[in-house]
């Protein structure tokens, strides 16, 4: 299995990078999408970088088209619409695919990683979150109904 921190990712600006940027950090790695029921999840999020980025917390968000075409933006549209509504400033990226013969590395290791409901890996909708410790172990998985503040306590369990 690849190891999380080799993974090349490209930021929302266009660069590639590695998540080795990230090492010794708490991860949430979340599949985000502008024109979803769930993208309110964008101000707890935000809330919950806020609150845990001193003590160690990096909120990564992955734009998704892959659900019900929530996505449509490109990458300007999508930092634009992000900074105007939500005023978010943890890390964006480029919108990737995260189901599919097409999905991103970083999504086939997290999915290997934590199964969803009844042990599947697919993902099932936009905002499912990954919770990864500063060891690059993903600890958790929550679907897209489970709010981020509802998951503060194992984010602080790991920072």
């Amino acid at each position: 299995m690849r190891d999380l921190y080799s993974i090349a990712v490209t930021t929302i600006d266009g660069d590639t990078v590695t998540l080795d940027r990230y090492r010794g950090k708490a991860l949430l790695i979340v599949n985000v999408a502008s024109h979803c029921g769930f993208t309110p999840q964008y101000k707890a999020l935000e809330a919950l970088y806020r609150n845990y980025k001193d003590r160690g917390l990096v909120v990564l968000g992955f734009p998704c088209n892959q659900f019900g075409r929530q996505e449509p933006g490109d990458e300007t549209q999508i930092r634009q619409f992000c900074d105007e509504h939500y005023a978010v400033t943890f890390p964006l990226f480029a919108k990737i695919d995260v189901n599919g013969a097409n999905a991103h590395p970083l999504y086939r290791h997290l999915k290997s990683e934590k199964r969803g409901r009844l042990g599947l890996k697919r993902i099932a909708w936009n905002f499912t979150k990954f919770l990864v410790d500063k060891d690059g172990q993903v600890r958790h998985r929550y679907g897209s109904r489970r709010k981020p503040e509802d998951i503060a306590k194992d984010v602080a369990r790991l920072v």
